[in-house]
């Protein structure tokens, strides 16, 4: 595209006076990396790609499904079985050719962020896993990344800006947030995902080109079906001292205790030397074997974080969470 054909593209935003032609420079120049192609990523993906962003690399390891479509409004009928991110980039370039969209199958985790984020300069969570949001964070402040990151289930949900210049959202959630549920479990309506999308779209622009007030540490929220606005900013808010990692299996260790906390008919051992127990057996009967980490799993992680909770209050070692997802059946496509 030339650069008169590109001007008039851009004219409506280049002439708004905190983006203008500076602002539309920064954008064309930046490398983003999204975390899901669900339905938070329906708006993002389409408002960033029609401002004209320089590339997005696009992760989710799943394929269209007939009961995502309610949501997932980049999805037809005709596209059910097929993975998400070839999908997404196939529209994604007919709504502007000028963006380049990199396309990852696969599940982001601890083990494969700094992989997925290399060249990146910003990280957009749009995930339905509260153990993703934590693992984004804690790279996100490790690395100096800004994170935009949002979640909802039901008619309830919330966007934020992280990390870089602000506090982690482990500073905003040193705790399990009862909110921090998943479609699959709670369910959710489509308008509320399309609603928050949107607003992590127009938080990255404005992260992306400087714009002043910065959206790192504000957090917006949405409540009801009529729609309640709220929010507040937490530039002050303070790292937790302590914070237990998400981790892959494949960060395992030959001398953790690793207890997997799924019942026998939910999924195998998560590995051979791993214990089955319930987040209730971990109680003053149970006695780590020495002083080397205790690594609970479970499926979403909500059950392991319980676990780490209780077993906190009088153990003192170190402590790491694996949110193992649900077993799919073997892929023969």
């Amino acid at each position: 595209m030339d650069q008169g054909n590109t001007m008039s593209r851009y004219s409506r935003q280049v002439s708004v006076p905190a983006f203008g032609a500076e602002g539309q420079r920064k954008l064309g120049q930046a490398r983003v990396l999204v975390l899901g192609a669900g339905g938070l990523a329906a708006p993002l993906l389409q408002y960033l790609v029609g401002a004209g962003i320089g590339s997005i690399r696009l992760v989710d390891p799943d394929r269209v499904s007939l009961d995502n479509l309610h949501r997932q409004t980049l999805f037809t009928e005709a596209d059910i079985g097929k993975p998400k991110v070839e999908v997404a980039r196939m529209r994604m370039q007919a709504l502007n050719s000028g963006v380049a969209i990199d396309p990852v199958m696969a599940a982001a985790d601890s083990s494969t962020m700094a992989t997925l984020a290399g060249g990146c300069g910003l990280i957009v969570d749009c995930a339905d896993s509260f153990a993703l949001s934590y693992a984004a964070s804690d790279f996100c402040r490790d690395a100096g990344l800004p994170l935009i990151s949002a979640s909802v289930t039901g008619v309830e949900g919330y966007v934020g800006g992280f990390c870089a210049a602000a506090p982690s959202l482990r500073a905003l959630f040193p705790d399990l947030p009862t909110q921090f549920g998943s479609c699959a479990e709670d369910g959710v309506l489509g308008p509320m995902v399309g609603i928050l999308g949107a607003m992590q779209a127009q938080m990255v622009l404005a992260v992306l080109t400087g714009m002043d007030p910065s959206p790192l540490g504000q957090l917006i929220t949405i409540s009801g079906p009529d729609l309640r606005h709220g929010g507040f900013r937490f530039d002050g808010a303070a790292e937790p001292e302590t914070g237990w990692p998400f981790i892959a299996a494949s960060m395992l260790e030959r001398d953790d205790t690793v207890v997997d906390l799924r019942s026998a008919d939910e999924a195998p051992l998560i590995t051979d030397q791993a214990m089955r127990l319930a987040v209730t057996d971990i109680d003053d009967d149970f006695t780590p074997p020495s002083s080397r980490r205790v690594v609970f799993c479970c499926r979403s992680g909500q059950r392991a974080w319980q676990a780490a909770e209780r077993l906190s209050t009088r153990w003192h070692g170190p402590i790491a969470l694996i949110a193992a997802g649900t077993p799919q059946p073997a892929d023969t496509r």
